[in-house]
């Protein structure tokens, strides 16, 4: 039996009409971890197991965590690299399986020995990026998350003839007040540098904004530039996450929310979801508040109808996004000798900047706001040197905000799903 389930069970359900549902779930104890992972293989609907790593083996520091364990010390998360391989193994013995993989979420910029301790475990599934889990994160200058991120990517490749699969986090930077097509951008910038150093199976991602329509635009022009630049689709899939921002406080406005971004997925056609819960505002989920967000999502996506046609308000967000994404790439691809030159220049010279983020080698010298419906705008552009055509239609100039200002936006969601804030008239293109 193939060792690589991952990537081909997302693209068999996706051919099933089915949006696969996939929790977040970390838990140190290896009792409870497990129980995590059979009660997601138990709900009634196409899951897949997640094993979120905790801080301390995010971070590199093992030696912690691996205190932590001796003392029965509870953490966030699972430590794979401090537990032996055999205790590793049998923590998904007869439970990952073709109809239910697994995979490790970590959240480091240097993952080597997380990867090394995923390959030893069996486990086929990973994520991240050299990008994407260097700048949210830490001070890692950008070169060494790089070079990091090469082995890893040449472990995974060498691990197995089969098609081991990591996921690009890329669209998913800074969680929230960030324009999709640098989001886009950098998801399949990070999918090239996958395929440059031998993955065989990868995903795209893109986290859920503050505009529903806008969001599925983006889903729409991501399908579309992985087409122009990533090949055959039997090789890649795209995930979409939940909301990552402020969320909403009340038990009504988490769960339209979490429900909402199901929608989106399937309308967007994306072929899998990470789910939040409705304790995210207050505290770390329980094994029971994961499976009620699966298990509504499934609902909710089985639901909706696929395959709509596309509106015109739609279709046109979702060629002003993809033209702006597609000059942001082009503009990488051609900066340097190799890919890995090319990105270390898009950040230093600003030519792609990500707002609002304060890593060293982001220039930061980019803006973005929401309008009153909560679509996601350039309000600066800073040093990206887009054309006239696309700064017309997508940058809109605005004084800078105010902290009062930026904390609104920062809340949008929060305030519009716990209902104390109107929806606004849907947002037209500038």
């Amino acid at each position: 039996m193939s060792t690589s389930y991952f990537h081909n069970f997302v693209k068999a359900k996706f051919a099933q009409q089915r949006l696969v549902v996939q929790p977040r779930m970390g838990f140190s104890d290896r009792e409870r971890m497990r129980n995590g992972l059979l009660a997601v293989k138990g709900v009634q609907a196409p899951t897949i197991g997640t094993i979120t790593l905790d801080s301390f083996t995010r971070s590199g520091d093992f030696a912690s965590a691996s205190r932590a364990i001796e003392q029965g010390l509870s953490l966030n998360g699972y430590p794979i690299v401090s537990y032996p391989q055999s205790e590793n193994e049998s923590l998904i013995a007869g439970i990952r399986e073709i109809d239910f993989p697994v995979q490790i979420r970590h959240g480091s910029p240097l993952p080597v020995e997380i990867f090394k301790a995923t390959i030893r475990a069996g486990i086929d599934a990973i994520e991240g990026g050299p990008i994407s889990y260097c700048f949210p994160y830490g001070r890692i200058p950008l070169v060494r998350s790089l070079d990091a991120w090469r082995t890893c990517c040449r472990l995974f490749g060498e691990a197995s003839d089969d098609p081991w699969h990591i996921e690009s986090f890329g669209g998913c930077m800074m969680g929230q007040l960030c324009p999709p097509a640098i989001l886009i951008a950098i998801t399949i910038a990070e999918a090239l540098f996958m395929i440059e150093n031998g993955v065989k199976s990868y995903s795209l991602s893109l986290a859920q904004g503050t505009h529903p329509a806008q969001d599925a635009a983006a889903l729409h022009a991501l399908r579309q530039l992985g087409n122009k630049y990533l090949g055959p689709e039997s090789d890649w899939h795209i995930v979409f996450y939940t909301f990552m921002g402020k969320f909403p406080q009340s038990f009504d406005g988490a769960r339209a929310l979490i429900e909402e971004s199901a929608r989106i997925a399937v309308e967007g056609g994306a072929e899998r979801l990470i789910v939040k819960t409705v304790k995210e505002a207050h505290q770390i989920p329980l094994i029971e508040d994961n499976i009620n967000s699966l298990t509504w999502c499934d609902a909710v996506a089985s639901a909706t109808p696929r395959n709509q046609a596309v509106t015109p308000e739609v279709a046109a967000w979702t060629t002003q996004i993809f033209e702006e994404a597609d000059f942001l790439i082009n503009l990488l691809l051609n900066l340097g000798r190799n890919l890995e030159e090319g990105m270390e220049k898009a950040f230093k010279s600003g030519y792609w900047d990500v707002p609002y983020c304060l890593h060293p080698d982001n220039r930061c010298l980019t803006g973005a706001q929401l309008d009153e419906a909560g679509f996601i705008y350039w309000s600066d552009p800073g040093k990206i040197p887009f054309t006239g055509h696309i700064r017309n239609n997508a940058v809109r100039r605005k004084k800078k905000m105010s902290s009062g200002e930026l904390l609104q936006m920062l809340s949008f969601n929060q305030q519009k799903y716990d209902g104390r804030c109107v929806a606004q008239e849907p947002a037209t293109l500038s």
